[in-house]
C-alpha cells in the first residue's frame, strides 16, 4: 500500500500513475452518456484498463495532477470502495486493490492496478487502450503485437544477484541431496560437494545462483529479505461462512523444508471416512496427502513471483482452498485443464522437483489431483474462481458418491498395472455418472470405456446416451435404477401412453415426447405412435402439429371382448364348481 508522501513525488508518465481531482466524486465509472469515444474512455474503467496494459500502476482521485501533487480530497465512491472493486473486476477481469488515504481529514482514493499477465491485452469497449500524454488512445499495432507475442520469462532460471552459497540452508541442501540420490538411484550423489550438486542441477550457473536456488534452498532470513512473497500462509477457519481466521501460520522456509512442515500441519486436522461394502473395506481421508502435496507443488511451480502476494491456503473442516498469484500458464484454460500438458511458469524450479522425485513428471500434477479426488467419490476439483491474476483451487473433503468410490476401487483392484484406468477415463466416468450431455463427452474415452464394459449404451440415433455398468448400481442401495434405464420396447411405450390417456383422455405429440424425454428421441416417439395408430390401438384426430390422440376403438373393442370372454369363463367356472358341490352333498356319508 502506497503512502500520500510517496504519491506526491511520483510523475504521471514515468511512474505509471494517473492523478484526478474529483472533489465532488464526479469521475465517471464507465463513460456515462458521453457520445465521443475519446471522451467515454476518460473514466475509471478506461484508466484501469490502460494502466494494466502498461504494467500496472495507480489511479489516484483526490490529488492535483500538477507536480508536486497537492491533496485536494474527494467524495468519489465514498462508503462504496468494496462495491467499486467488485464492479471493476466483474466488468474487466482486472482485480484492483482499492483503499483510502487521508491528510488533514482530506480523503484520497487510490485504485492500485496490477500488471497484466504476459501476452494478455485488456480492452475497454472492445478497444485495447494505452495512455498517451493526457489522453487514452487505442493501442498501436506495434505495441499490441509485441504484447500478444510475448514469451513469459522463466523467473526461476534468472540469476539472483548477490546470492551466495553461504546464504543457503544446509538442512535444505541435505534434503535435496538425499531425494536426488534416491530418485536417480545413485547413493554417490550424497557425497557430492554442495557446489557440484548445485551446478549439476543448474541451480548454479557460471558461479552465480538462480532464483530457483533462492526459493528451494535459501536460509529463512535470506528468503524473507529477498523474496518475501515466496511464503505460504495457512489459515484455519471452523466454518466455511467465517471471514476472520481462527489461526494463521506463516511458512517462510525454503521449499525443501517447508513442504513437509506444511503438510504435517494440515494433517493435524485431517480425518477420514470409513467405507465398507461386503469385501471392500477402506478409509478415505478428508484431505488426500498426494492431492494436497501436488496442489501445493503446482502453486509453487506455476505462481508468478513478480507479484507481491503469497500463496494462501484456507483450511476448513471439510474443504481446503489454495490461491496463488498468476493465472493459468499460456494455452491452459479451465475447460482443457486435464487435457493440455501445462508448461510451468518456472521451468527450472519444476525440473528440480521432478529430478528429486517431489513430482513424477512436470505437467502431471493436475492429473493426480483429479484422479485421486474423483476416485474417492468426491466433487470435481473446482477452479471456477480462477482468473487472469490468480489460480484458485477448491477441494472438498465430502464424499458425494460412496458407490462411485467403491466402483472405481473394485475396478482398479481387478485390472493389471498396465491396464488401470487413466485420469481421463475416470473423468469421463464421472461425467457419465452426472449425466453430462453427450456432446460434452470425449468420444475416444467413451469408446475405450465401452470396450472395457464399464459403461453401457442406451437409446438410438439422436437419443443415444450412456450409463455406468451394472457393477456401479450393485454398489448403490437403488439397484432398480439400472433396470429402469434399460432400453424401452414397444409394449412398454404403449403401456405408458395408455396410463397417460386413461387419466387425461387426450394428448398431443409433445405430451408423448415429454413422457419419454430421457429414453427416446422425438423421431423415435413419432414412429412408435404412428405404429400404434396404424394398428388402431390409438386414434388420431386432425393433421400435423394439431393432431390429437385418443385410445383407439380397436383397443377398446379388444378389451371389451377380452372382458366378456373373461366374464364368461368366470361364470362357467362358477357353474362347474356349483355342480361339483351339489354332487358332494348328494354323495352318501360313510357308514350310512
Amino acid at each position: 500500500m502506497i503512502t500520500i508522501e510517496k504519491l506526491k513525488k511520483l510523475k504521471e508518465s514515468e511512474d505509471k500513475v494517473e492523478f484526478k481531482k474529483g472533489e465532488g466524486g464526479n469521475i465517471s465509472y464507465d463513460g456515462g452518456l458521453k457520445l465521443k469515444p475519446s471522451d467515454r474512455r476518460r473514466c475509471i474503467l478506461g484508466y484501469v484498463t490502460a494502466l494494466c496494459n502498461e504494467g500496472g500502476g495507480y489511479l489516484v482521485i483526490g490529488m492535483s495532477d500538477n507536480y508536486p501533487h497537492e491533496v485536494i480530497g474527494t467524495k468519489q465512491n465514498l462508503d462504496s470502495t468494496g462495491e467499486l472493486e467488485s464492479k471493476i473486476y466483474t466488468d474487466t477481469g482486472i482485480r484492483p486493490l482499492i483503499y483510502e488515504l487521508y491528510e488533514d481529514l482530506k480523503r484520497v482514493l487510490v485504485i492500485e492496478v496490477p500488471c497484466r499477465p504476459s501476452g494478455k491485452v485488456f480492452k475497454f469497449e472492445d478497444v485495447p487502450l494505452m495512455r498517451v500524454g493526457e489522453e487514452l488512445k487505442p493501442m498501436s499495432d506495434e505495441v499490441y503485437l509485441k504484447i500478444i507475442n510475448e514469451q513469459e520469462p522463466d523467473f526461476s532460471q534468472q540469476i539472483c544477484d548477490g546470492l551466495q552459497i553461504s546464504d543457503l540452508d544446509s538442512g535444505a541442501i541435505a534434503i535435496l541431496k538425499d531425494k536426488y540420490s534416491i530418485k536417480q538411484n545413485n547413493p554417490n550423489f550424497k557425497t557430492l560437494s554442495d557446489e557440484q550438486l548445485l551446478s549439476d542441477l543448474e541451480l548454479l550457473k557460471k558461479g552465480k545462483l538462480t532464483n530457483a536456488a533462492l526459493i528451494l534452498l535459501a536460509k529463512k532470513e535470506v528468503l524473507n529479505e529477498r523474496l518475501p512473497q515466496a511464503a505460504v500462509m495457512l489459515e484455519y477457519r471452523n466454518s466455511e461462512n467465517q471471514i476472520p481466521f481462527d489461526n494463521r501460520i506463516e511458512f517462510d522456509e525454503p521449499f525443501f523444508i517447508l513442504i513437509d512442515e506444511l503438510w504435517n500441519t494440515i494433517n493435524l486436522r485431517n480425518g477420514s471416512f470409513p467405507i465398507q461394502e461386503g469385501a471392500y473395506i477402506f478409509n478415505i481421508p478428508y484431505f488426500n496427502e498426494e492431492v494436497i502435496r501436488e496442489s501445493i507443488n503446482n502453486a509453487i511451480s506455476h505462481r508468478d513471483y513478480r507479484r507481491s502476494s503469497e500463496i494462501v491456503i484456507k483450511q476448513f473442516p471439510l474443504r481446503l482452498d489454495i490461491i496463488n498469484a498468476g493465472g493459468f500458464p499460456s494455452g491452459v484454460t479451465i475447460e482443457n485443464l486435464i487435457k493440455t500438458p501445462s508448461t510451468p511458469r518456472n521451468r527450472l524450479l519444476a525440473e528440480i522437483l521432478q529430478k528429486t522425485g517431489i513430482v513424477e513428471r512436470s505437467g502431471q500434477g493436475v492429473d493426480k489431483i483429479f484422479f485421486n479426488t474423483l476416485s474417492e467419490g468426491k466433487a470435481e476439483p473446482d477452479y471456477s474462481k480462477s482468473d487472469y491474476f490468480n489460480v484458485y483451487l477448491k477441494l472438498s473433503a465430502i464424499i458425494e458418491d460412496r458407490a462411485f468410490a467403491l466402483f472405481i476401487d473394485s475396478i482398479q483392484n481387478e485390472l493389471p498395472f498396465d491396464e488401470k484406468l487413466s485420469v481421463l477415463e475416470i473423468f469421463t466416468l464421472n461425467k457419465i455418472k452426472n449425466k453430462t450431455p453427450k456432446k460434452d463427452l470425449d468420444f475416444e474415452q467413451v469408446n475405450q470405456l465401452l470396450e472395457k464394459k464399464l459403461i453401457e449404451k442406451r437409446g438410438m440415433t439422436n437419443a443415444v446416451y450412456y450409463i455406468l455398468s451394472k457393477d456401479y448400481y450393485d454398489f448403490t442401495d437403488e439397484k432398480v435404477q439400472y433396470y429402469n434405464l434399460q432400453e424401452i420396447d414397444d409394449n412398454q411405450v404403449f403401456t405408458i401412453i395408455l396410463q397417460y390417456l386413461s387419466k387425461e383422455k387426450k394428448a398431443k405429440m409433445k405430451d408423448f415426447v415429454g413422457l419419454f424425454e430421457d429414453k427416446l428421441s422425438r423421431k423415435q416417439v413419432r414412429l412408435r405412435v404412428d405404429k400404434l395408430v396404424n394398428n388402431k390401438q390409438l386414434k388420431q384426430l386432425g393433421e400435423g402439429s394439431s393432431s390429437i390422440y385418443e385410445i383407439g376403438e380397436k383397443f377398446i373393442n379388444d378389451i371389451e371382448v377380452f372382458s366378456e370372454v373373461l366374464s364368461l369363463g368366470i361364470k362357467a367356472l362358477e357353474k362347474q364348481n356349483g355342480k361339483r358341490n351339489e354332487t358332494t352333498k348328494k354323495r352318501p356319508k360313510k357308514g350310512e
